[in-house]
């Protein structure tokens, strides 16, 4: 004969928490949000990262009902701003704006800081700023071809600079030597700026940075933009051919951006994120801004965003592991 044991009074707490939780979490997601809104930014401010965050966050305030507010947290390749969020509660007031690194640094940093697929819910993919490829003006490469042509008459000959090793740029050029059958000599600086500014100076002819970045240089003569790593032709760099026009069909490389929130979120909490965040994708407005800093927007489904982080995460492990890249 069985005994029946009385459940302890811990043991009935833990039912009883077990019954209340989907009703707590309706009741949540009905209330939501009934206070302001944290996106978590890992750059500093008046970067891309952050002027994408600070678009969409103005885009969300006015349909949420409450005020959206960027939250810069830069540090060890935006792992501290991706673990803030990660460890903090799944209630939708805590969210993420991601870019390529969140894909990278799986690989980049042993042991992996973090699981993107475990834990962390895709709300959706905002949109891409295209990798360009910056020549000094005086450097002598007029265009890809040239550059191209250089690099295989004598292999490492040509420098390039990037905001450091295993940053979304510096990935970009290594997947394009893979592709073009070249070996270029990788000199990694801490930031953009810096980079450029060597650049500008003539220390070494070429940077790869985001479009952004590049931007007012180029309009003012300091540097001149040969290629850029997009699908498509950068609305500020209509005149300049992409990596696939230069002969590489198919080839990529765009720093993307995205939102995303702690793995647990209620689904009707990141269901209305995701609404939301597709409502504002579609506003001209969002689109002029993004379109002003080199940006296009890219609506989709979560799952597509889902599946894009993890294809990106394996085409980075792929490049980190062959070329050995390491973190500064």
């Amino acid at each position: 004969m069985t005994r029946f044991t009385a459940p302890t009074r811990r043991q009935w707490l833990g039912l009883n928490a077990a019954l209340l939780a989907p009703g707590a979490a309706l009741a949540q997601s009905a209330s939501y949000p009934d206070r302001p809104v944290k996106l978590v930014v890992g750059y500093p401010a008046g970067g891309a990262v952050d002027i994408v965050g600070r678009t969409i966050g103005q885009a969300l305030s006015g349909p949420l009902g409450q005020s959206v507010v960027v939250d810069n947290k830069p540090g060890a390749g935006s792992n501290i701003a991706i673990k803030s969020v990660i460890d903090s509660p799944a209630d939708g007031y805590t969210l993420l704006v991601a870019a390529n690194a969140l894909a990278a640094n799986m690989s980049l940093y042993q042991p992996a800081p973090f699981d993107a697929e475990r834990d962390l819910a895709p709300i959706g993919l905002i949109g891409r700023v295209p990798v360009v490829l910056a020549v000094n003006p005086a450097s002598g490469f007029n265009s890809l071809a040239q550059l191209i042509a250089a690099a295989k008459n004598k292999p490492g000959s040509v420098n390039y600079a990037t905001p450091g090793n295993g940053s979304t740029p510096h990935l970009a050029v290594e997947l394009f030597e893979r592709a073009a059958g070249l070996q270029l000599s990788h000199v990694p600086y801490r930031g953009g700026g810096p980079a450029i500014t060597d650049v500008i100076g003539g220390q070494l002819p070429m940077v790869a940075v985001n479009a952004l970045e590049a931007l007012p240089h180029q309009k003012a003569g300091r540097l001149r933009v040969i290629a850029v790593l997009s699908a498509r032709r950068s609305p500020i760099f209509p005149e300049v051919p992409t990596i696939a026009e230069s002969g590489f069909a198919g080839f990529e490389a765009s720093v993307w951006y995205g939102l995303l929130a702690p793995a647990a979120t209620p689904k009707a909490i990141v269901s209305r994120l995701h609404g939301e965040l597709q409502k504002a994708l579609a506003s001209k407005d969002v689109r002029d801004k993004l379109a002003a800093v080199g940006g296009e927007v890219n609506p989709g489904s979560s799952e597509d965003f889902a599946r894009l982080i993890r294809s990106e995460q394996q085409r980075y492990e792929k490049a980190i592991r062959s070329g050995n890249i390491a973190p500064d």
